[in-house]
This record gives structure tokens, sequence and C-alpha cells, in this order.
């Protein structure tokens, strides 16, 4: 019985395997045919390889929001990109991560060459590697931009393409959904996002969320004339569709800013790098003069040539804050992000909290008032108590650096005296390695006397003449050659101990702390002066809005006036208090705005805004606008060409002023200062001798 069952199991397990045998045949047979094949390579395309780029991308990403330090940057990218890449998660991190690492392969070799041209002067090798540190920041903006202006250019074709699917389905929302389609465009996402919003069951509330991340003001007004197109249907104006005028009139504006953000770039592609090149060109620049003239060396590895080298570093730094800050400035997003960690994280802690409320302000009071209006007028994101935090932080480091260089500058002085061959050559001429080396070694023995009387401020010539009277280095020496030995060791004597800190140094540290606690409020001065630069755009801006607005049905001044504030920079706030208070007397309110302008365009318009509300329709109150639209456009062609020739020359102005005083005040003065004195020097050695 058991043989047979096991036969039975055998017989079983044959015919299985049989079949396997069978089922693995025909489904090879099938696997050979072309559909299978054709399939297969279908497959093949659509699967990334485990170590593409993209993948590549996507570990760095989680690898650098894991870096203390590179997590700040890769957390600013993502905050400008996810405006962009709405609500796409991968293609976020991808561009944030193949951003911040193209960033890192550029700075790494400018980070090499500075260790390896400075590693003789540590100093200034620190100053240059904290300050490349900030060059991140260009370089990841700069990278931003370009998406920016990409997406910009593609909302050209993308409302040109609306024109056509407009033409087809006679509905906007179906217009957007048809040219949306194409997934490979940035704007494409926009395009879905506006489409959502115009078909959910609250589309003005939707709307109102989109206003907030909406990466340019165009797709804004793209949005918002779609649902008003929608709620209150299109008309024809002059036998064409007024929606489609619209888009018109956002596509000319979108090509007046195309234009004049390039022009912008290429004003200032090159000044950023003239403004940082001086300070990566000190040590050769000082190495090649040496090397030409060997009388300046003694300027270079002095105090003087340190004194110059900051004053050139700070120059620098100054100047390449201001041009980053011109060239932003041109922008016309509305910077809204105001998360500032540090400052907040600071002004947390009890002590600093207690120092900060102490200077700042106090509430209603005529100078917070001021800061205020200040930090609105410069359109920064920093709220007045960060801005005392950023004030005192400032005074506090530049009180700081200021000692530790001076001190630097002691060390400096003292270092030279004890390393400086010990010669009477005449300046004008060089060493030769025979007479460098005999000067060295006078050198080392007067370092030997420096060390013993370092300190002693009593020390005469007659208590040097002493001592070299009992050393080993004057044992044959003559009595004339002893007293000049001494005299020369009591003048370096003096110099050496003369090197401390003095009470001017503290008081100066004082005056430069003041000045570092200025300094962010001087910046908010500049940001104020470059926006006004901006005024006459934004105003055009405001006649475009208008011009699309006021033909279209139930549209009335306090919706105008709402699309201004929505689209206002400089002027927001005024406009923010005219919609506030427009509720308790529109002409009321008008008036206050009125009153609290100065920019004779922009008055203008709210006395139309004035008409318009109690005497005539908005039509007829802003008809010149229509009338004369085409020289309006090209006004604001000029006024665009204006803003950026004036722009051009402050940042030339700026930019190349580290470049002149480098070359100036470290190449050219020490060369004629140094050599009319060594000649003078000269002729007066050969006067005497004559005599």
């Amino acid at each position: 019985m058991s043989n047979n069952l096991i036969f039975i199991i055998m017989g079983v397990a044959g015919g299985l395997f049989a079949l396997i045998i069978v089922a693995y045949i025909i489904i090879s047979k099938k696997m050979k045919k072309s559909e299978y094949r054709q399939i297969q390579n279908l497959q093949k395309g659509t699967r990334a390889n485990k170590y593409s780029a993209e993948v590549l991308y996507q570990k760095l990403y989680i690898t650098y929001i894991k870096v203390p330090f590179l997590k700040r940057y890769i957390l600013k990218l993502r905050r400008r990109l996810e405006i962009i890449n709405i609500d796409d998660e991968y293609i976020t991190r991808r561009d944030s991560s193949k951003i911040l690492t193209r960033a890192i392969l550029i700075l790494l070799p400018i980070i090499v060459l500075t260790i390896l041209l400075t590693h003789s002067n540590y100093l200034l090798m620190f100053i240059i590697l904290i300050f490349e540190l900030f060059m991140t920041d260009t370089l990841i903006d700069g990278s931003v931009d370009k998406i920016d202006d990409k997406l910009l250019k593609e909302q050209i074709d993308f409302f040109s393409e609306i024109r056509h699917a407009y033409h087809e389905f006679n509905m906007v929302e179906e217009a957007i959904y048809q040219v949306s389609q194409d997934d490979e465009k940035e704007v494409s996402r926009q395009g879905e996002k506006i489409y959502e919003i115009l078909i959910s069951d609250d589309p003005e509330t939707e709307l109102e969320k989109y206003y907030d991340i909406a990466p340019n003001a165009y797709l804004k007004e793209f949005a918002g004339l779609s649902y008003l197109t929608k709620e209150f249907g299109d008309r024809k104006v002059d036998g064409a569709s007024l929606y489609l005028k619209n888009v018109d009139n956002i596509t000319q504006e979108m090509q007046l800013e195309i234009l004049k953000r390039d022009k912008l770039n290429y004003v200032f592609q090159s000044l950023s790098f003239i403004a940082i090149a001086p300070v990566i060109l000190l040590e050769p620049l000082k190495s090649w003069a040496i090397s030409n003239f060997s009388f300046v060396e003694s300027w270079y590895v002095g105090k003087p040539g340190m004194i110059v080298q900051i004053a050139i570093m700070l120059i620098t730094i100054v100047s390449y804050i201001l041009v980053r800050k011109l060239k932003d400035n041109g922008s016309t997003a509305k910077n809204s992000h105001t998360e500032n960690p540090w400052q907040q994280k600071l002004y947390k802690n009890k002590i600093f909290k207690k120092i900060v409320d102490l200077v700042m302000p106090k509430d209603g009071s005529k100078e917070e008032r001021k800061i205020q209006k200040l930090l609105k007028d410069a359109a920064s994101p920093l709220k007045i108590e960060w801005l005392y935090v950023n004030r005192i932080v400032a005074a506090i480091l530049v009180f700081i650096v200021s000692l530790i260089l001076f001190m630097q500058l002691h060390r400096t002085a003292i270092n030279y005296v004890y390393t400086e061959p010990t010669t009477d050559y005449d300046l004008l001429g060089g060493l030769s390695d025979r007479q460098k080396k005999q000067a060295m070694e006078v050198t080392e023995e007067d370092n030997v006397f420096l060390d013993m009387f370092k300190g002693n401020l009593d020390t005469t010539e007659a208590d040097i003449e002493e001592e070299l009277v009992k050393s080993e280095f004057y044992v044959e020496a003559k009595p004339d050659e002893i007293t000049k030995a001494a005299e020369r060791i009591l003048e370096k004597l003096k110099i050496v101990n003369s090197e401390y800190m003095q009470w001017f140094e503290f008081l100066l540290s004082f005056v430069f702390a003041i000045v570092g606690y200025m300094g962010p409020v001087w910046l908010l001065f500049f940001q104020q002066k470059m926006r006004e630069l901006e005024m006459e755009d934004e105003v055009m801006q405001f006649q475009t809005i208008i011009l699309m607005l006021m033909r279209i049905e139930r549209v009335n001044v306090e919706i105008i006036l709402e699309w201004l504030e929505r689209y206002s920079n400089i002027f927001y706030e005024p406009i923010t208090r005219c919609v506030n208070n427009y509720e308790s007397g529109p002409w009321e309110s008008l008036e206050d705005l009125k009153n609290d302008i100065t920019y004779e365009p922009l008055i203008r318009i709210v006395e139309s805004l004035q008409a318009a509300v109690e005497k005539i329709p908005i039509r007829d109150a802003f008809d010149e606008l229509d009338s004369e639209r085409d020289y309006y456009r090209e006004k604001r062609k000029e006024s665009n060409e204006r803003l950026i020739k004036r722009k051009g020359m402050i940042g030339k102005g700026i930019g190349f002023a580290p470049m002149i005083s480098l070359f100036v005040g470290y190449l050219i003065v020490p060369l004629v200062f140094i050599g009319l004195t060594s000649m003078s020097t000269s002729f007066s050695s050969m006067s005497s001798s004559n005599f």
C-alpha cells in the first residue's frame, strides 16, 4: 500500500513537471511575438535608471535637508520653487537639489583657489571665505530667476494658444483646460490650477487663495479676468471679444517686462563679479608688485598695506550688497515672505529681548511710526523688532571685529619689526640673496635684544649699549658700531613697545559699531530710493489694469481699487487704507488716498475714480486711456528705457568702486608715494655727502 502511494505521488509530480514545461514552451513562443516585444520596448523606455540624474537629485535633496548649514539654502529654494511648481513635490525637490548642487560645484573651485592664493594671510583668507558664502545666495537667486523668466516666456505662448482655444469653445474654462494639457511646460500647471478654481464650488474664495501663491502678477490678472468673464460674461467691443482684448493687454505687459528683465540682466550680468573680484585679486597683485618693485615690500607687509586691504574689503562688501539690491529691486513680485527664524529666536531670549525693547522706539511714538513707514516704503519683510535685532547684532559684531582688526594691525607691525631684513641699503634698489642673508642675520641678532628689553618703556640707549658689549655678537665691534646698533635697536624697541591697544582705538571701534548699528537703516533708505525709480512703471501698470476692467459689466470703483491693491507694491499701504475705508465713504476714502500720495500721475487716476463714484460711468472717466492706448504703450517703453539706463549708471558706479580702489589705493598710491619718498631720501643723502 505504501509502495503504491509512493508511485502515485511520483506520477502526479511528474505530470505537474511536464505541464510546467509545456506551459513554459507555450509562453515563450507568445513572448517572442512582435506585439509583446513592442510592449517590452515601451516599458524599457519608461523605466528610470537606478543611477539616473533624477534619482540622484532626489537622494541629494534628502542629504541636504539633513545638513544644518545646507538646510537653510534648500528650504529657501523650496519656498520660491513651490510657487512655480504648484503641488508637485517631486519637481520641487528635484529643482531645489539641482540648483544647490550647481552652486556647490561652482563655489568649491573658487574656495580652493582662494585658499591657495591667500594661504599666507589667514585673516584675508577667512574674510574672503565668509564673503564667498554670501555668493551662494546670488547663485541661488539667479537660478530661480531663470526659472521665473522661463515661466514668463512660456506664458506668451500659453496666452496665444488661449486665443485659438477660446474661438473654438467660446468658454473660458474649457479653453484654459484644453491649453493646459501640455505637461512639459511649467505654465501648464498654473493653467490647470486656474481651471480648477473656475469650476470649484466657491471660485471667489479659491481665487483669493491663488492670488497669494501666484508666481507673478500677470497670472493673477489672467485668473481674475477669466473669473470675471465667466461670472459676468463676455461682450463685443469694436467687433472683437473683450476677454481676448484684455488677454492681449496682459501679453503686451509681459512682453515689456521680459524686455526689461533681459536688459537688466545684460547690464548687471557681470557687475556682481566685478564687485567681488578685487578681494580675490589682493594677494596676486601684492605678489606681483613686490616681485617687480622690491622697495614697496615694507608697505605691503606692514601696517599700511593691511589697513588698505581692510578698506578695500569693506568697500567690496558694501558694493556687492548694493548691486544685489539694485538688481533685485526690479522684480515685480511683491515679497510676502516674512519668516526670519534666527531674529525671532534671538528675540525670544529674555535677556536679549530686554536689550531690544530698551533700544526699540515705543509703540505709537513718532520714531516708531517713522521706522514702520521706512520698512513699508522699502518693501522690507522685516518686523520692527527684527530690524532692531539686526542693528544690535551688527553693532556688536562690528565692535568685536574692529577690536580684532586693531589687535591684528599691532601684531602685524611687531611681526614686521622682527622679520624685516635689517640693512642700510637704498630702498630704490634691491637686495641680492647674499645681502638678504646678511640682513636677516642682523635682524635675528637685534631680535635677541628686543626680547630682552621688550615691555620696558624706560630703556635708554646706554642700557642697550651695555648689553651689546656683553653679547657674543659684538665682541670685536668698534664703539661707533655699537652706538649705531644701539640706536637701531632702540628705534625698533620704540615701535614694539608702542604697538598696543590705545584709547582712541577703542573709541574708533565704538564709532564703527555706531556705523554698523545704522547700516541696516541706511540699507532700507537705499532700497526706498531705488523703489522710487519704479513709481512710474507701477502707475502705468495701474493704467493697464483699469483699461482691462473699465468695459467689463458690473465692475465698479471698489473692484478697481481691490485690483490696484492686489498688484500694487510701492503704493500698497495707502491703497489698502483706501479699500478698508471705502465702505464708510467712497469719495472721502479716495480723497484721503489722494492726500497720502504725492506722485502726480497716480493723483490723476484717483481723481478719475472720484468722478466715477458720483458723476459719470467708469468707461467715461478713463476714456483717455482707451483713446491714447498707443501713446501710453510707447511711453511705457520709454519709461523702462530710462529706468534701465539710470539703474545701469548707478550699478556701474557702485560695481566698479572696489576695482578702482584696488588699483588706485593698493597699487598706484604705494608705488608713487614710496617711490617719491625713497628718491627724496636718496637725494638728501647725496646732498649731505657732497657737503
